[in-house]
């Protein structure tokens, strides 16, 4: 793994006034990237294993994907600037017409669904991961909050 990049996961999605909040993260820290609710629902549910009746976005982008021969290698989160992030799909491809790698600029939301869904790692340029703040003790706050409340309702 080179230095430059970190391996995150989705710590939680959590649903906000404007959207939804993604915590991705590791072992050093957490921290969030604020997406629109359609895809934080997406996101979600890809976690939850939902199954769709027809296919969503990200399903015909993958499908897509299919029909060209193409596989998601792994998404990098590689820039953020003024609170906005922005990603790179790494794409190889393989069919009648040869073998190459495609790198497309994509918005971290719809990057996150789509490796999820094709079960591919999700990167953070180094130099972007050192820069965000560590919300990990927000998640742990607000992780635990849900689980009292939860627990409270089996109560009732």
């Amino acid at each position: 793994m080179p230095n430059d990049v970190v391996p995150v996961t989705i710590k939680g999605v959590m649903p906000t006034a404007n959207g939804c909040a993604v915590f991705l993260g590791g072992d050093e820290k957490t921290f969030v990237i604020y997406v629109d609710p359609s895809v934080g629902t997406a996101i979600q549910m890809t976690l939850n294993g939902v199954k769709k009746e027809r296919p969503l976005t990200h399903d015909l982008i993958g499908s897509i994907f299919l029909g060209l021969g193409a596989t998601l290698e792994h998404i990098l989160v590689n820039d953020a600037r003024e609170g906005t992030f922005f990603a790179r799909l790494l794409l190889r491809m393989e069919n009648e017409l040869g073998r190459k790698l495609v790198e497309i600029d994509a918005r971290p939301s719809d990057s996150i669904v789509l490796a999820l869904q094709q079960k591919r790692p999700i990167f953070v340029a180094r130099e972007v991961f050192d820069g965000v703040e560590d919300m990990s003790a927000i998640l742990e706050k607000v992780l635990k909050q849900q689980a009292e409340e939860n627990d409270d309702e089996k109560r009732d």
